[in-house]
């Protein structure tokens, strides 16, 4: 793992020893898995702790494993230091049972959209999110069409234009 990576695991294994559930920096690039149950707060203190310093959420999405492994769906985070120029990414699983996280709108404001988007394909909720609705698809879209299960030829509702 990068220096940056090493320090960083080392600041996260001693502030939350029990939200780390792997890490790895293949291909150089550095990747924490974490309980999704301590998301928020480890988040928050990526964000805050000065040596790791990540204010940009870069991106947000999802992962289906549909039949791959136990948990079906992964939501993957990348976040970005401006000032200290590194580069994290972050992933929790998340049931297909209960395909819920916590919403990072409150630590990131970047986030609404990406969180949105994340519903709309793949509908995995985000809990805490302050409007979630389809962004890319219209309200009587049936489904999510990044799901490894949608249906390639299937059909849906035609509307009307709106008035």
């Amino acid at each position: 793992m990068s220096d940056f990576g090493s320090v960083s695991l080392r600041r996260l294994q001693d502030a939350f020893p029990d939200a780390l559930l792997g890490s790895h920096a293949d291909v150089g690039d550095a990747t924490v898995t974490l309980d999704p149950a301590q998301l928020v707060a480890v988040m928050r203190f990526l964000r805050d702790d000065e040596v790791t310093a990540f204010e940009m959420l870069m991106d947000l999405t999802a992962v289906d494993y549909l039949g791959k492994r136990e948990t079906r769906f992964e939501v993957v985070y990348h976040l970005y230091s401006v000032a200290r120029g590194h580069r994290l990414r972050v992933k929790v699983a998340v049931p297909e049972s209960a395909p819920e996280v916590a919403s990072l709108c409150p630590i990131w404001p970047a986030a609404n959209w990406m969180e949105r988007e994340v519903w709309d394909l793949y509908g995995i909720r985000f809990e805490g999110h302050p409007d979630l609705r389809r962004l890319l698809l219209y309200e009587e879209f049936e489904g999510h069409p990044l799901r490894k299960d949608y249906p390639k030829t299937g059909r849906q509702p035609l509307i009307g234009p709106r008035g």
